[in-house]
């Protein structure tokens, strides 16, 4: 899975402020704890967010289920001078070898687990190796961007490197989307073109209060994207802020 999309994951990301939003996750994590000295960093991609953790002196463990995803981490890492350990585990297939004191999930990639039951399961495995009191911060796309935003919509994506056409394909039974991106690369002065499909679930905030509760963790607060506002109908991403309590 993403074994193409790895290639050109970061031209496509081209407007994600890792550094931004990794501060806005640590302002979050020494309001309601502390800053992690262990953080996992569940499904961490490219590792965008695992080397800005890095940079503040948080030692990192980055899990992800692609190999080719990682491989592109661990360069980022070797490059900026960032001694990360990677492992290639799905999020309900986690196994540490001890406990961490923060963990956080971004970008909306605990949507990409479509399954509800694996979705609890991802929870649980991130909660049972999180040290008590101390914070998952997870994000997750909302209903309302599943169904108005992303819904039946194609988008282009154009960059100096790649040129990106997305598809979906909404289901309103259990709001989840089917993602079908076409790429067309440039390579010396060729255009080679590849294909990835995948799909995304929006969950309600019933089931994810019922899959944290289940997991030992309280939710503490719950934020429209890179705010401490409240979240709103029309917001596209939701903040949660849980500690573990069991």
């Amino acid at each position: 899975m993403y074994s193409n999309f790895a290639a050109v994951y970061d031209s496509l990301m081209y407007d994600v402020d890792y550094k931004k939003r990794t501060a806005y996750l640590l302002k979050l994590f020494k309001k309601y704890s502390k800053k992690p000295t262990l953080l996992l960093d569940v499904a961490c991609g490219t590792g965008g967010f695992s080397n800005e953790f890095a940079k503040q002196g948080i030692e990192v463990i980055g899990a992800d289920m692609s190999q080719e995803m990682l491989s592109v981490a661990r360069e980022k890492s070797v490059q900026q001078g960032h001694d990360i350990l990677y492992l290639c585990q799905k999020a309900e297939e986690l196994d540490l070898y001890g406990t961490v004191d923060g963990a956080v999930c971004c970008l909306d990639s605990l949507n990409h687990i479509t399954d509800y039951k694996n979705f609890c399961e991802a929870v649980e495995k991130v909660a049972l190796f999180l040290e008590k009191d101390s914070l998952f911060i997870f994000d997750l796309n909302t209903e309302y961007k599943h169904k108005e935003i992303l819904g039946n919509n194609v988008f282009v994506i154009e960059t100096q490197d790649v040129y990106c056409v997305w598809a979906n394909k909404f289901c309103e039974k259990d709001l989840s989307v089917d993602i079908s991106l076409d790429f067309f690369v440039e390579n010396d002065g060729l255009y080679e073109r590849f294909s990835e499909d995948f799909r995304e679930r929006a969950y309600t905030i019933d089931e994810i209060k019922t899959a944290c509760e289940n997991a030992g963790l309280e939710i503490l607060k719950i934020f429209d994207d890179m705010t401490e506002n409240e979240l709103e109908n029309t917001s596209e991403r939701a903040v949660f802020v849980t500690r573990k309590v069991k």
